[in-house]
């Protein structure tokens, strides 16, 4: 069973993504907040496996409530899919810089809704297929140039974890990378496993600023 918050500051969203989510016989929505403050109080209370978060709230907004669950021991095992209105929300970046998993835009689907949290729930980070290239492109044109320090794990790697690393981040699945690198499908699986174990990320979408950050891939490169 997959337990699941709502949080968003309108009332009607809210009861829309509980009534949708309760559908579903391997989900469980735990609780419901209309700020940030009141969303780490849940996740504290309620331990829920993913979080569908709301960015733009009064008080505690989403971003700080979702770096907050990402910071804590003992909360940093549940992940967090924004909600935003725009594709390509500026606190997206944070967003995903914060701990993310991922984001959905508000007009997403139900049932895109529905397969990305088991695809959270899974331990995979999600980026809405319909926006998951220009978001990357957003992303590199805002952060143009490497970090003056290289992320901690990146002299660490293999040739070929580089190059899936790099593909990670240009926004390609694992059956993608398996058919450009010409390898089998388990064994993308595996290099991904290792660069988070290597590089200490989360998970995808964390893989993919590092990417970046590192000088692995540069803006508009393929």
């Amino acid at each position: 069973m997959i337990r699941v918050a709502v949080v968003d500051d309108e009332a009607l969203v809210r009861r829309g993504l509980s009534v949708l989510l309760r559908l579903e016989p391997d989900i469980d929505v735990v609780g419901e907040a209309e700020n940030g403050e009141d969303a780490l109080r849940l996740v504290r209370r309620e331990h829920p496996d993913v979080v569908l978060m709301d960015i733009r709230m009064p008080g505690t907004d989403g971003l700080t409530a979702t770096r907050a669950i990402a910071a804590d021991p003992q909360t940093a095992g549940t992940r967090v899919i924004v909600l935003t209105t725009f594709d390509l929300d500026e606190h997206v970046f944070a967003a995903v810089r914060a701990g993310a998993s991922g984001f959905l835009p508000k007009d997403t689907a139900p049932d895109d809704l529905l397969t990305a949290i088991r695809v959270v729930a899974d331990g995979q980070a999600l980026l809405a297929p319909t926006v998951t290239r220009r978001l990357i492109e957003e992303f590199a044109r805002r952060s143009p140039h490497p970090a003056p320090e290289p992320p901690d794990g990146l002299d660490q790697l293999t040739e070929r974890e580089v190059e899936v690393l790099r593909a990670v981040a240009q926004g390609l699945s694992n059956a993608e990378i398996a058919a450009e690198l010409v390898v089998g499908y388990a064994t993308v699986k595996t290099h991904v496993s290792r660069l988070l174990m290597k590089l200490g990320a989360r998970d995808r979408a964390q893989l993919v600023v590092l990417a970046y950050e590192g000088g692995i891939v540069r803006p508009g490169a393929r």
